[in-house]
């Protein structure tokens, strides 16, 4: 298998494996005026999104690092940003501005929406006529950011297309990519075993300390130290997966059995200590934790699911894997890599896990993705509190 693949490459070194044009809102009242940018001109996206009004501290650090992430993705050639005002708006230009990669931005503010559409539209067709020019080349598929959440899991999940992500960690880790894990959630009950994954032991505490303090401040504050009807949710429940011990051992089967976690991210956040795995503090609802895998540099995500689940993401191209002959013959337009035969002995674990990395390399080379296909761009910001 070829450790070569075809993408862009971005000024900051980075690889992208898509090349899109941006149209991002700082805020909820921007949504409208990125939209008709969007409209005007055509090969541009906008990524409208529910916030950025009025929040403070670490919900508003989450809200800019999601935003500044996904702008700085690797897959995102130029992004144009509208907001209300100038200060937060210039804010997620700078940091963006920081990858090199072109970026413009407006305020509403004393413009009104049709100026500030009109100026944006402009700049996003001189950025449209740069991504097009832009040609893929050569490059190693060791610089890859693979993320990886499960959803609608079930007991083929734990016992197939979890493992399929493992055994794809376990070989590509050491060949140089970075990795993301996450959903805090989805760890409970099976918490000691996943700070033993940890590279030392100072990590390991670390790690531990971070779900202790997703317990302390959101499961018991609020009353609800069992998650009952959310973990695990009724998809789990109908799909064989009776408590969340069960769904957290599945869970944990997506780091395989070699790999060690380096370091732990907040939510958004990028890796800073090189090639590697990492956890990322996330929630373990599909559409958010994606988005937060995504802006902390994710350039492909891989998605085990059982049930079957339908997310994608606005930028980054999302491989649905299922080892569920049922999901695979009734929702197959949305799978990616079939590892039904686990299940029926016709195909090993190790088996599985080349065919995932030859999708990914598939899917890197440009390849769309069935969620891609089927137009799904789910976008979804985390929200820690209540706005001031």
């Amino acid at each position: 298998m070829s450790d070569k693949i075809m993408a862009y490459r971005r000024d900051n070194g980075r690889v992208g494996v898509r090349n899109h044009v941006i149209i991002l809102p700082v805020d909820d009242i921007s949504n409208a005026a990125c939209e008709s940018v969007a409209n005007n001109i055509k090969g541009t996206m906008a990524i409208p999104h529910a916030y950025g009004r009025l929040q403070f501290g670490e919900d508003l650090d989450v809200h800019f690092r999601t935003i500044i992430g996904t702008g700085a993705n690797p897959n995102v050639a130029a992004v144009v940003i509208i907001g209300i005002e100038p200060d937060w708006t210039q804010r997620i230009v700078d940091g963006i501005a920081a990858t090199g990669k072109p970026v413009f931005g407006i305020s509403i503010e004393q413009k009104g929406d049709l100026e500030t559409v009109r100026q944006a539209s402009w700049k996003a067709k001189e950025f449209v006529h740069y991504a097009t020019e832009l040609q893929r080349e050569e490059c190693d598929m060791s610089e890859l950011w693979i993320s990886t959440k499960c959803g609608e899991s079930d007991t083929t999940t734990g016992l197939g297309s979890c493992p399929t992500v493992g055994n794809m960690y376990d070989k590509l880790i050491p060949q140089g990519i970075t990795g993301f894990f996450g959903e805090t959630s989805e760890i409970t009950g099976a918490e000691h075993i996943c700070k033993e994954r940890a590279i030392n032991e100072e990590v390991g505490e670390r790690w531990l300390a971070m779900w202790n303090a997703y317990q302390d401040d959101v499961i018991f504050a609020h009353q609800t130290d069992d998650l009952s009807d959310s973990q695990p949710t009724k998809g789990n429940i109908l799909g064989g997966l009776t408590t969340i011990e069960e769904k957290a051992l599945g869970n944990l089967e997506k780091i395989g059995r070699e790999c060690k976690y380096i370091d732990i991210l907040e939510p958004a956040e990028a890796p800073a200590k090189g090639n590697g795995l990492y956890f990322m503090d996330s929630s373990s609802a599909a559409a958010e934790c994606v988005t937060l895998m995504a802006a902390g540099g994710a350039v492909i995500h891989t998605f085990p699911t059982g049930q079957g689940n339908v997310v994608g993401n606005p930028i980054v191209p999302v491989i649905k894997i299922t080892a569920n002959p049922r999901t695979l013959r009734t929702m197959s337009e949305h799978v990616d890599v079939d590892v039904t035969g686990i299940l029926t002995r016709e195909k090993t674990i190790d088996e599985a896990g080349d065919d995932l990395i030859d999708m990914v390399k598939r899917t890197a080379n440009g390849r769309n993705t069935a969620a891609e296909a089927l137009g799904h761009r789910e976008f979804s910001m985390t929200k820690l509190y209540r706005s001031a």
